[in-house]
């Protein structure tokens, strides 16, 4: 009858995910009728089952490992995520684009996330916890305040490792900018910005975190010449 059938079918799926055997679970059906097909004994099936949990298991954990290096290297001052993030408290955001947004598709198409707002409205938090989960999705990442980068990019012009530094940068899938606008730049230290976003230009996305409306912009870039290249580039 069907209930002898399905029973011990449920027990052994409520075995499987309380072990905590998800490849077990996913492949023992298909498993058991490939085994019946070939006459494969039950040490077999059962070792060829295992097998499989393994590999899964060591793939998931390499994954982990990778993922964790990936965090490291995008040296977050302080790691957030989206799921702590509160959008009741900030109804201004659309939740909708950056669910979409946490897919990441838009640096498959390296395209730009400006997040502008007052300061305390959590765009730094949205920023941090958008490139962790780039980062959980394969994604090589770098974290700076924008003041951060200027002074790195001052102290790599003094030192000769620019262009280095450069080609650094340009091996990344994503750029965060925090705090563009606290800081107004000298000239150098606004061209050495614009740089690097030129040259992530349609080659690597770029999240930019401001509480300066764009027009206010020239107050940080000092030229309305450079602005507009910039927000040309963004």
């Amino acid at each position: 009858s069907a209930m002898s059938v399905s029973k011990p079918t449920v027990l052994l799926e409520h075995y499987l995910k309380q072990l905590k055997l998800p490849t077990m679970l996913r492949e023992y059906a298909k498993l058991a009728s490939l085994c019946q097909s070939e006459r494969a004994d039950y040490q077999t099936f059962l070792l060829r089952l295992c097998e499989r949990e393994v590999h899964d298991r060591e793939l998931r954990a390499a994954e982990l490992r990778a993922a964790e290096r990936r965090v490291k290297t995008a040296k977050f001052p302080v790691v957030k995520t989206l799921d702590t993030f509160d959008f009741q408290a900030q109804p201004s955001i659309n939740q909708e684009l950056i669910r979409e947004l946490i897919r990441g598709e838009y640096m498959d198409r390296c395209e730009n996330v400006l997040l502008i707002g007052n300061s305390g409205t959590g765009k730094s938090h949205l920023a941090t916890g958008l490139a962790f989960a780039a980062c959980q999705q394969g994604r090589r990442v770098r974290f700076f305040t924008a003041t951060g980068l200027v002074t790195q990019l001052l102290e790599k012009r003094e030192d000769r490792q620019l262009e280095r530094f450069q080609k650094q940068r340009e091996r990344l899938h994503l750029i965060v900018l925090d705090e563009l606008g606290y800081v107004p730049f000298s000239k150098t230290g606004a061209e050495l910005l614009f740089e690097v976003v030129s040259r992530a230009y349609e080659r690597t996305s770029l999240i930019v975190t401001t509480n300066l409306p764009f027009e206010a912009w020239t107050e940080v870039m000092g030229t309305e010449r450079l602005t507009g290249a910039l927000l040309d580039r963004l």
